[in-house]
């Protein structure tokens, strides 16, 4: 699915509450901010019941999630025509789907020299991050259950596996539990969507000198989380390819924080406020002490097998998935 322009929204309003937004056939008040930035909760107003193929992103009550992006350049505007590009190839139920998107032009005032904004649409997730549950775990003093974290962790992988699947395989660059949304379930597991593909892209690089090499490691920087980047982006060596286990790396350390609430190299930065770098690129995992939280040694070897320094013996998503699936099986109450 391509860029589309629509010049409906020359009546732009006031994004932070009570505007109307027009995604092409389609007209939704702004009800309020998000929890991320420039990301707002709309209402449908007006639609074209075509325009959504899928019944299953249609929202019951109109409510969805629209993220707006300010393009001031050329360059900017050819990042976000990536970011609709690549979120428009994946389908998957662990995924957050694109459902609509626009790029309009806009009157610049005075004081700012934009000319265009970019409007994409998604299912509204009410119940928030990975991160966002972690955090009021923590408070009280709280853990996933070992089911738990394993449903979880699959779905993510489920997801994950289809972004691996295409060919060329496509790499997500930011696995970590604030890009992964988890709706709430009575009697059911949490429903957890790997969300924010701006940085995803074909998997696998050749590297063919220290400039390519210094290259991908300053992108890695500005994109990549530092607790959850992998040490070969960290010190890319002039001669490697870099493949999709960048993100086996990322899902390592997803599940020790799905588990303990924190990545496994977060105390690299708690501890000295320097880089975590030493740590990262040595796999020094800082094992939890806490009495009140106690998880199967399977799990902890999960995590090690997946945070292998060397990308070359790092497991590929189809041995993880394969894996998860027999602790599933060992974990899961007897019926």
């Amino acid at each position: 699915m391509g860029c589309s322009f629509s010049g409906l929204n020359a009546l732009y309003d006031n994004a932070n509450g009570g505007g109307d937004v027009w995604i092409n056939e389609n007209r939704f008040r702004i009800l309020r901010q998000a929890t991320f930035p420039n990301v707002f909760l709309v209402k449908e107003l007006i639609s074209d019941p075509n325009k959504i193929k899928d019944p299953s992103h249609v929202s019951d009550d109109g409510t969805y999630a629209m993220k707006k992006v300010l393009i001031q350049n050329n360059e900017e505007l050819e990042l976000v025509k990536e970011e609709i590009r690549v979120s428009s190839l994946f389908s998957h139920p662990n995924l957050l789907p694109l459902l609509d998107h626009a790029i309009i032009s806009v009157k610049a005032s005075q004081d700012q020299s934009r000319k265009q904004e970019a409007y994409l649409l998604f299912p509204a997730h009410m119940d928030g991050t990975l991160l966002d549950s972690m955090k009021a775990m923590q408070a009280k003093q709280e853990f996933f259950s070992t089911l738990e974290v394993l449903q979880i962790f699959h779905q993510l992988c489920a997801g994950l596996k289809h972004m691996h699947s295409f060919d060329p395989p496509y790499a997500h660059n930011d696995v970590k539990p604030g890009n992964v949304l988890l709706t709430h379930r009575k009697g059911q597991a949490p429903l957890a969507k790997l969300m924010d593909f701006g940085n995803a892209c074909p998997a696998r690089r050749q590297i063919r000198s220290r400039s390519e090499a210094l290259q991908l490691q300053e992108w890695a920087s500005e994109h990549i989380s530092a607790p959850f980047r992998a040490p070969e982006l960290w010190d890319c060596p002039s001669q490697c390819d870099i493949d999709e286990r960048t993100d086996i790396w990322s899902l390592g350390c997803t599940l020790f924080a799905i588990m303990y609430g924190v990545s496994p190299f977060e105390y690299a930065l708690e501890e000295s406020d320097e880089s975590p770098q030493l740590a990262i690129v040595n796999a020094q995992i800082k094992w939890p002490t806490e009495p009140n939280v106690q998880y199967p040694n399977d799990l902890n070897q999960f995590v090690t097998w997946m945070l292998q320094p060397q990308p070359t013996v790092r497991p590929c998503i189809d041995d993880i998935v394969i894996h998860v699936d027999k602790l599933i099986s060992k974990y899961s109450p007897l019926k």
